[in-house]
């Protein structure tokens, strides 16, 4: 099965060229060249995956991965990039993106890349993956996360715990807690972070990649 690919990028002649590498080997539906256009472009078109520009006015490529997400979790972002910087890095992995490529990638590597993102693995360029280990690795995280930062340690186990499916019987075997005591717990996620259900909190753990 042809792979479905939407392009997004804010140069018309990088974007022409593009679409006509990738042409060769997957099915285009689609192209962007600003973040309100591209946001409501792949939502419509549904692709499997989505390569986006980092820079783009308007919020650039985060922007675009963490607004679709919301509602189409199934799309796959590639984010493509003139920029090695760790702090674009990782704000655009953090958004949901899958990998993070720069545009010095050959059309044959980045076809690669495109092909693997859509089977569900992590790609980046060789020089990018310590900055992501680093980061969602623990050990050293340059992006803060306010709403995360709300929550107290035992708050963000349960957290975890609950959005991977756990029910609160388990959770609280597992934490050596009582049932009402998750239940509480639970509660407090819920208000600190806005939420009305369990759904809604696994969505937002799994939007943030910290289940």
């Amino acid at each position: 099965m042809t792979i479905r690919v939407f392009v997004v990028d804010d140069h018309s002649i990088f974007l022409s060229g593009l679409r006509s590498e990738l042409g060769r080997s997957f099915e285009i539906v689609g192209e962007a060249t600003d973040v309100d256009e591209a946001i409501e472009a792949i939502r419509a078109a549904k692709p499997d995956v989505a390569l986006v520009d980092v820079h783009m006015p308007g919020g650039g490529g985060a922007a675009i991965v963490a607004a679709v997400t919301k509602d189409r979790p199934e799309v796959k972002f590639l984010a493509l990039s003139v920029s090695d910087a760790a702090e674009d890095v990782i704000a655009v992995i953090r958004a949901g993106a899958r990998g993070y490529v720069t545009k010095t990638i050959s059309p044959a590597d980045l076809a690669d890349a495109i092909r693997r993102i859509n089977e569900g693995d992590a790609v980046f360029s060789p020089r990018l993956a310590g900055f992501v280990l680093d980061a969602f690795g623990g050990e050293a995280t340059t992006i803060a996360d306010p709403e995360l930062d709300q929550l107290t340690p035992r708050e963000r186990e349960v957290l975890r715990l609950i959005a991977r499916g756990y029910s609160y019987r388990e959770v609280a075997k597992q934490l050596q807690l009582s049932v009402k005591t998750i239940e509480t717990h639970v509660s407090a996620v819920l208000r600190k972070l806005q939420l009305t259900s369990r759904y809604e909190l696994a969505r937002w753990a799994t939007e943030r990649r910290i289940v």
